[in-house]
Formats: C-alpha cells, structure tokens, sequence
C-alpha cells in the first residue's frame, strides 16, 4: 500500500481503494452538493415539488460519504448555501443585503455539520450498508434538532418537515411532530442513495437488495396515508372570521401607517357586520385579526380602544385583536393577542404575549455588539418583552391556541397550547414586511400543526395568505396576497390528544439519541481501522 493509498484510506475510514471504495470524484461531488440544495429549494413552498425532498438528501450524503471532514463540511455548506440564499431571500426585501446574508450563512453552516457528520459515518454505513437510510435519517434529525435552538433560541425555518404539506408523509405529524416527517423525508433519500450507490457494471445478484429497498421506499410513502387524520370533535363547531384589512405600503414603514392599518381592520369588520344584517354572511361566534392590526396600544390610546370597541359591538362577537402593548419597563413593548368582547372592551385575563420574540427584528441581543455589524440594528427601538405563559385563550364560543407569527416553526409553543386546553389553533402573523414566498413557507407550517395535534387551525395575516386548515392538513379560503378580504369559516373543535401531541419532544429525542450512537459507533470503527488499516 503507497503512501497515497493510506492517506485515502484514512480519509475514508478504512474503505478499500479501488472501485466502490472512494469517494465520489470532486467534479461530481461539487455539483452533486449544489444540486441538492436547490433539490430542497424547490420542495419547499411557493415551488411545492415535495418528492424533490428525498433528492436532495440523497445527493447531498452522496457527495459526503468517504470525504475528510473538511471537505464534507464544505459540500454540505455548499448545499446550505444553495437552499437558504433562495428560501430565506424575503428577509432582504426591506431590510438590506446584510442581514439576509447573514442568516443565510449562518443556517448554511448547520448543514455544514451535517456534511461533515455524514463524512464521519462513512465507515459504519460501508460496513453496514443496510444501515444507511436509518443513518441518513437520524442525522437530518439530529441536526435540524440543534438548529432549531441555537443561537438565541434557533431558527426553524427550512426543516424537511416543513416542505412536505402536499405529501403523503405530511400525516406521519400526527405521530411523531415534525421530527418524524423529516426522518421520513430523509430515510427515504437514504433509501435512494443506497439503491443508487453500487457498482452496476455487476448485475448479477443485483435484484433482491434493490427489490427490497424499492419495497422500502413504497413502504415510507404509504405510511402517511394510514394514519387516521384528527380526533374526535368536542362540540358542533364553531363560526370564524379571519379580518385581512391589508396595509396602504408592503414594507418596514407599515408601523408609520398604524392608523390606517387599525382603521382597515375595523372597516372590514364593520362591512362583515353590514352584511350580517342583510343576511348575505353567516354571524361569526368569534372574529380574528393579525397580528400588528393595532399597532397602536388600545390599552392607553383611548381613540385606538374606542374605534376596536365599535368593531366588537357592530359585529357582536369578540375580537382577537393582535396589538402592540407598551410596557411592562420603560423602553419596553409587547407583541399580544388580546381578547376584545362586545359591551365589555378588552378583556385582561386573556391576553397572550408572544413567548419568542425574533432576535435582531423584536429585540437585538448584544446590541453594543451588533451595532458595530450594522447599524441597522438600531431600527429596532424597543425590545419587545417575552411572554411567560401559553397562549391558551378561553373566549366562550372557544378555547383558542394562539401563537404568534414564526412561532408557529417552534414544536413545543404550538404543543403547549393543546395540552393546556386548546380546541382550535390560531397564527395571527403580520407579513406585510416579508413576500408571497414567506406567507406560503408560514402557511405549510400551520398546516403540518393541524395535522400534528388533530386540530383546526387558521392563519391571519395583515396582507395574505390567510386561511382555514382542518385536521386533515386541508387549507380553505386562502386569501390572496398584498389585499384586503374576510373570510367566514366553519370549524370543528378538537378535544383529545395525537400519539404527536402525547409524547412531545420524546421522538425527537429518541431520533437525535440514534444520531449520536452513530457517530459514536464510527469514531469505533475509524479507531479500529487507524490501528490496523488494513
């Protein structure tokens, strides 16, 4: 064995030389990366080419296996690159090139572990091939896990899950969350990858692993459809109306326009209440603005207060009002869902403040530090407050879980809000800063949420896309984007708990436990090899 040759198999963890034992050559590896970025791009919403998924997952482990470390990282921060530039564009719409930038690395450098974990297994996945989609799947798992929490409480955004809300896997949320729809998504690309990954100029014998492999992958995509959609119905349902009063300008400066906007909101609901009367629409049992449709505090701007009053007592019902509350500190505000009833005014004991403001957008962490990034940080004046407590929300026609704006991405904010009572799910979101893209990627969100906890669930939004999910994960009455519209719903209560919704953050663990007897279980077998390569 040359010099050359030991290198390599100390790079590849003991893999023989020669055919079937090296890596893929880096001409082929490289595109194979950037391919699998913008595979996943394109499952992902407004595209929604969710087989496309499983893709990329493939081709990405195929460019990592058998590489040095570094270089499996830089294939898989390649493919980062290539997905979240894309995915995460909307955030450079009114804010600059920077921050977009920014986040767009960060997120790339996720995946960059995730290349270089999937060099490091290389040796126990050659040694036990059939071990491979089980692999391939726990470290997607174990890696959106990490991401979901750091830095600042993590970013969700662009999880495996979250491309699936047309796909037969979307169902599996019902059992395991978004945990195991993404182990699905990425052990079925495992599944590929293995059948893919063999030297074909040797057909003999070839058929039984790759029949058995086929009938595994079939055996996946067939899973989500077995599973039973909802549970059971804790009353004859429930009217609803989303207000979607849309804003003068798309923008940073919507917040110079909160007269407007809380003057669009209430318009809205006084022509729903015109139209109550004549009988043309159904009268709601409850009606739900966005979040930031009172960006004025109705709590201490007493013409603010009284214009949301003559809302509520117009249409009769109470009003979910997402407002900007100053306070409890000097130089501090909050981003709530407030209850607003009719005859009454807004009522206190039901008022849900945000528990995840978004770092550097709702609050600037390290401020003195990030200042000397950008000074753009300073946009933001007042750090909003995190609330302490679920947004679970008793409004008599309904026991609302309301969760705010990108919380929705977050597993336990939306779990919390079923196990403390919640009949229905509620996302007030204010997109109006953001584009088309965003406001669909937020939707398969609520969307997989519904299907995780056997709940109907709605979306309003300042500008679109607002909407109805059932149980089932079917979206009705989307609204179009940047326009004003009300749309009257329908929806049934939920009272019992999902497999999902009982066992919480366990599967996730279990699955993230996996990936890390995996890389465990390679560092044996790199160990073993080093001392005798051959």
């Amino acid at each position: 064995m040359t010099t050359l040759d030991r290198e390599e198999t100390r790079a590849t963890g003991g893999a023989r030389p020669g055919a079937g034992g090296r890596p893929l050559p880096l001409k082929l590896a490289v595109p194979a990366a950037l391919l699998a970025g913008l595979a996943l791009l394109v499952a992902f919403p407004p595209y929604g080419l969710w087989p496309l998924a499983p893709a990329g997952v493939a081709l990405l482990a195929a460019a990592a296996h058998r590489r040095r470390l570094r270089a499996g990282a830089g294939l898989g921060f390649l493919a980062g690159v290539a997905l979240f530039a894309p995915l995460l564009e909307w955030t450079n719409l009114h804010t600059g090139y920077l921050p977009w930038l920014l986040l767009s690395l960060l997120q790339a450098g996720y995946l960059a572990l995730l290349g270089a974990a999937t060099a490091w297994v290389s040796p126990l996945v050659d040694r036990h091939r059939a071990a491979w989609p089980l692999v391939t799947g726990v470290l997607w798992v174990g890696q959106e896990a990490l991401r979901d929490r750091t830095p600042f409480g993590g970013f969700p955004w662009g999880r495996l899950a979250f491309s699936q809300d047309t796909s037969p896997l979307l169902r599996l949320a019902a059992l395991g969350g978004a945990p195991l729809v993404t182990f699905a998504v990425a052990l079925a690309g495992g599944i590929l990858l293995t059948l893919a990954w063999r030297d074909w100029r040797q057909p003999a014998g070839l058929w039984r692993p790759v029949a058995g492999l086929a009938a595994a992958l079939a055996a996946v995509l067939a899973a989500g459809p077995a599973v039973p959609a909802g549970v059971r119905g804790g009353g004859d349902g429930v009217t609803v109306a989303i207000v979607q009063g849309n804003v003068p300008r798309l923008g940073l400066d919507f917040n110079a326009q909160r007269q407007a906007v809380l003057n669009n909101h209430v318009d809205a609901t006084l022509k729903l209440a015109e139209q109550v009367a004549a009988g043309t629409q159904r009268h709601p049992d409850l009606v739900v603005w966005p979040e930031n449709s009172s960006d004025i505090d109705p709590l201490r701007n007493p013409g603010a207060g009284e214009r949301i009053t003559q809302a509520a007592d117009a249409i009769g019902a109470p009003i979910l009002v997402g407002a900007v509350l100053l306070g409890p500190g000097e130089g501090q505000v909050r981003n709530a869902g407030l209850l607003w009833r009719p005859g009454s005014g807004p009522d206190l004991d039901q008022l849900y403040t945000k528990r995840h403001p978004v770092p550097f957008a709702e609050y600037v962490p390290l401020r003195e530090i990030a200042r000397m990034v950008s000074s753009e940080v300073d946009r933001v004046r007042s750090d909003f407050v995190p609330g302490a407590t679920p947004g679970v929300l008793e409004t008599g026609p309904a026991i609302l879980g309301d969760v705010i704006c990108f919380e929705v991405a977050y597993d336990g904010i939306v779990r919390d809000t079923v196990t403390g009572g919640a009949q229905l799910l509620v996302v007030q979101t204010n997109n109006a800063t953001f584009d088309v893209a965003e406001a669909r990627q937020q939707l398969a969100m609520v969307r997989l949420r519904a299907v995780e906890h056997g709940r109907a669930a709605l979306m309003a939004s300042t500008v679109g896309v607002s909407g109805f999910v059932s149980p089932d994960g079917r979206v009705d009455g989307a609204t179009g984007f940047n326009t004003a519209a009300v749309v009257v719903r329908q929806m049934r209560l939920g009272d019992g708990r999902t497999p999902a919704t009982t066992a919480g953050v366990w599967p996730e663990v279990a699955l993230a436990a996996l990936a890390v007897a995996a890389l465990a279980g390679a560092a044996v077998l790199r160990r073993r090899r080093e001392v005798d390569p051959g």
